[in-house]
């Protein structure tokens, strides 16, 4: 009988109505990686914040259909990802555990436990690493795993930034998007990623050196390395310094200069409100009222099958490098005081 695998994609959730909004956020502002305050602060505090924000979020998600799609977009991957080690003779089962909405690490935890697999392999659809996310992920899954039951031999992948298929999926996407520039026309590539607070960088968060490499090899990938790009970081909430520079200024900057910005989302893998409404709607209409000919945003990976074949590859793999590792080709953390492989080897 062949080995069972099992394949936990992790991934931050969205809510998929809008009732389910402010319970999303008062998630989200709970998680001790994102509020970095005793619970007896966080937990009110969380309270607060989302009942503040939950009607400007509901207008948000009204506008993009009334919920995110980050469930069904990831259920597409995860299909896509088993047909693909199918392919090759695995018998794979891939779940979903998203951390601030359903389906909970909890949840794909009795579905795996129910399969029974042989050994699993923790796959974050977060190319670079951060403590904000694949870390709150991991930890998150060990209680759920712990609490269901499942104990069999685990492996995880903690960052992919540079893996050739995914820097070769995104390469294809910009291309494609330069092909879009009007004629006579001169573009400004914008790299942008989620942004984060100065002090969790400060405190050694690899994630700023993760998606600055991830952006220079998708420059080389696209043959848009000589480009005029930069990378920028969108998404900021709240009273805190984050670092930058911001999206939205760096467009607006470009729209002036009568450039035309090509956006790239490359710390996202799916579609969801950063990308439908921040990008699609707000950046956009700022663009063009700065004055740019035109404004192009590169869509996530999604299912582009290269982005598939590289989460194949480090799933093949990742039983071999321990109980946690990035992608082989990764060496770029250094001395960061957050990276989760450095932690394990002290």
């Amino acid at each position: 009988m062949s080995a069972r695998l099992g394949i936990v994609l992790f991934n931050l959730g969205g809510p998929d109505n809008l009732d389910a909004v402010r319970p999303f956020l008062r998630n989200l502002f709970s998680d001790k990686a994102i509020i970095r305050a005793p619970g007896i602060v966080r937990w009110p505090l969380a309270r607060l914040i989302s009942s503040r924000r939950a009607p400007y979020a509901q207008t948000i998600y009204r506008s993009i259909g009334g919920g995110s799609p980050i469930v069904p977009e990831t259920e597409r991957q995860a299909r896509a990802l088993e047909a693909a080690l199918a392919a090759e003779g695995v018998t794979a089962r891939a779940v979903i555990a998203m951390r601030y909405w359903h389906p909970f690490a909890a949840e794909a935890a009795v579905e795996l436990k129910a399969w029974k697999p042989d050994r699993v392999v923790l796959l974050p659809l977060y190319p670079q690493f951060s403590t904000t996310t694949t870390q709150s992920s991991l930890d998150d899954w060990r209680g759920a795993a712990a609490k269901a039951g499942l104990s069999v031999p685990t492996a995880a992948v903690c960052c992919y930034p540079t893996h050739p298929g995914f820097i070769a999926a995104y390469g294809d996407l910009v291309r494609a998007a330069l092909a879009e520039v009007p004629a006579g026309a001169r573009a400004r590539i914008l790299y942008s990623a989620h942004g984060l607070p100065e002090r969790i960088v400060t405190a050694g968060d690899p994630y700023p050196l993760q998606v600055e490499a991830a952006a220079k090899a998708i420059a080389a990938a696209a043959g848009a390395e000589t480009m005029d790009w930069r990378v920028t970081y969108q998404s900021r909430v709240g009273p805190l310094t984050w670092i930058g520079p911001d999206t939205d200024k760096e467009i607006e900057a470009a729209g002036r200069e009568g450039l035309v910005p090509v956006v790239v989302p490359h710390s996202f893998v799916s579609e969801h409100s950063e990308t439908l409404y921040e990008l699609d709607q707000i950046y956009r209409a700022a663009a063009l009222t700065a004055g740019a000919p035109a404004y192009i945003r590169v869509p996530a990976v999604g299912t582009h099958p290269k982005f598939i074949a590289a989460l194949a590859d480090l799933v093949r793999q990742a039983p071999a490098r321990g109980a946690i590792a990035p992608d082989p080709g990764w060496r770029g953390c250094g001395a960061a005081a957050g990276c989760p492989c450095r932690k394990a080897a002290a």
